[in-house]
């Protein structure tokens, strides 16, 4: 089976709808992503836009904060993904959850992946919390 064109009328539709759901959560961020995959692999660059946003992310069923809820325990729990946790975070942060849920989230983590990822998610989130001038976080 032939991959799709990522140049095609519907990939470009697919691609543009992504972009839009990504540009309203991100904060600016992933186009700086985009470009630096375009040189060596154009089509994951297509793919995480068109479809991790322009199909999955855009779907009606949850609202973005329960989506980056997911998002950051999954990736917490799978470990090796702490410069996508750091972006999650702070795209979490954008789409309103607050460093308290956010925090929660990896405590939650920890019974079910263990300390040293719950660890790792908590340090990330630490960094982006500081830069963002949200330290120190109430529970």
């Amino acid at each position: 089976m032939a991959a799709p064109d990522i140049n095609s009328p519907e990939e470009q539709a697919r691609y543009q709808r992504g972009l839009e759901v990504l540009s309203a959560i991100d904060g600016g961020g992933a186009p700086a992503v985009m470009d630096g995959l375009g040189d060596i692999a154009p089509a994951l660059a297509h793919h995480i836009v068109a479809f991790g946003f322009g199909d999955i992310y855009s779907r009606p069923a949850l609202v973005p904060q329960q989506r980056q809820l997911i998002t950051l325990g999954i990736l917490a729990a799978l470990g090796g993904c702490e410069p996508e946790l750091e972006v999650h975070i702070r795209t979490s942060l954008n789409v309103g959850l607050t460093p308290e849920q956010i925090v929660e989230t990896f405590i939650h983590t920890l019974g079910y992946a263990g300390f040293p990822r719950a660890i790792n998610a908590i340090t990330i989130a630490k960094k982006v919390f500081a830069e963002r001038g949200l330290l120190p976080v109430s529970e």
